[in-house]
């Protein structure tokens, strides 16, 4: 695992991040470890296009629409 040196935090900005923490009942380390992956996690404008124009093109019959709307009303 790397190791992440974040310089030149303004100390308000820290207490508030520990105190974030402490409600969450994580360390200060485990809360940022997981904002981070939070935000690695989430797709980028150009991955989000991407997805977009691949599901637009996407070619759909009639009858798979219509099974589809069936089985959302039988609750499957």
């Amino acid at each position: 695992m790397s190791v992440l040196i974040i310089q030149d935090v303004p100390e308000d900005q820290i207490r508030i991040l520990k105190a974030r923490a402490a409600q969450a009942g994580k360390s200060l380390l485990a809360y940022m470890q997981d904002l981070i992956a939070a935000e690695a996690a989430k797709p980028t404008v150009r991955d989000m296009a991407a997805r977009l124009e691949r599901e637009a093109a996407a070619q759909y019959a009639t009858d798979d629409v219509l099974a589809a709307i069936e089985e959302g009303r039988l609750g499957y």
